[in-house]
């Protein structure tokens, strides 16, 4: 599968080279979905690359030492449309912690499951898998061991999908986003080996 990546609403500065993509934010930018806020915000911009193959995992690595104000973020998103897509990133929060989290929006209404982190944490890396309409997202510290952040079903995800990165910052702020080391390769969430599948 080749990287082959457009833009789905870019920011007014960007800047792409060949093993490196920066995203400065601008302000209230965002994507959420209804739940307990009851807003809607869907003006992040997303940058990815479309594929119908149904099993493979993608990986990258995030740099965000310039964010600052509470939840400037960056990181990994495969955007449907505007209610459906998931997305995984570090939120800032404050000088003490950050969270670490994904969002899944399905059908209009979003979810966020969070752990707290150290604030000095500035990189991350994430992979991004898929297992025809079961997607699973994992984080690693050093890109080499990964832990998992969230398994889902996205219930408009079974066919043709587009996924990449994003950075946005939902308050008065801007900041740089720097992504590395994109790769796309065989699917590394292997096949559930315990209880076998029930009967259709």
């Amino acid at each position: 599968m080749t990287i082959d990546m457009k833009w789905t609403r870019a920011p007014k500065e960007y800047r792409i080279e060949e093993d490196r993509i920066e995203i400065v934010t601008e302000p209230h930018t965002d994507l959420w979905q209804r739940t307990y806020y009851h807003f809607r915000n869907d003006n992040a911009p997303v940058l990815q690359m479309e594929t119908g193959e149904k099993y493979f995992s993608f990986t990258v690595k995030t740099d965000f030492t310039d964010s600052h104000h509470r939840f400037d973020q960056c990181g990994i998103v495969m955007y449907l449309d505007s209610e459906n897509w998931l997305k995984g990133s570090v939120e800032y929060e404050n000088e003490s912690f950050q969270h670490l989290g994904s969002v899944v929006t399905n059908h209009g209404y979003s979810d966020w499951a969070t752990t707290a982190i150290p604030a000095d944490v500035k990189t991350m890396w994430y992979r991004f898998s898929r297992r025809e309409d079961d997607y699973c997202i994992e984080c690693s510290y050093d890109g080499k061991e990964f832990s998992q952040m969230r398994v889902c079903h996205m219930w408009e995800g079974a066919g043709k999908i587009r996924f990449g990165i994003y950075a946005c910052s939902p308050e008065e702020s801007s900041f740089k986003a720097v992504f590395t080391d994109m790769k796309v390769g065989e699917c590394m969430w292997k096949a559930h080996d315990g209880q076998k599948p029930d009967e259709e």
